[in-house]
């Protein structure tokens, strides 16, 4: 599965959780999100990104351009992660989510 645009993109333009303006919010089928905002308290820039019931993660940013470039590292980095959490049937499922907890914690620290 490929990312898509968020709500089919009618976030766009909208206020996110940084209060800034959002231009970029895709999410992935298996309930991942990730989204770009301008203009918050913050940061010039933002990105939020989520898998539910894993983790939420914020990020700073004073470009546009450095931003857009992480933003696409990122959504690799959550698919990743998305293709390791194990279903809740799996017989392996604890160890699987030691995995997963391990992936977030790297990706975390890779992307501070």
């Amino acid at each position: 599965m490929t990312w898509r645009p968020f709500d089919g993109g009618s976030t766009i333009g909208q206020h996110g959780s940084e209060d800034g303006e959002i231009v970029r919010d895709e999410e992935h089928e298996d309930e991942a999100r990730i989204t770009l905002e301008r203009g918050g308290h913050t940061a010039p820039f933002a990105i939020t990104c989520g898998i539910a019931g894993w983790m939420l993660h914020t990020r700073f940013f004073g470009s546009e351009s450095e931003a857009q470039v992480e933003f696409e590292g990122m959504k690799e980095a959550l698919a990743r992660i998305l293709a390791t959490i194990p279903l809740t049937t799996d017989p392996a499922a604890e160890t699987k989510s030691q995995a997963v907890t391990q992936l977030i914690a790297e990706v975390v620290e890779r992307f501070p």
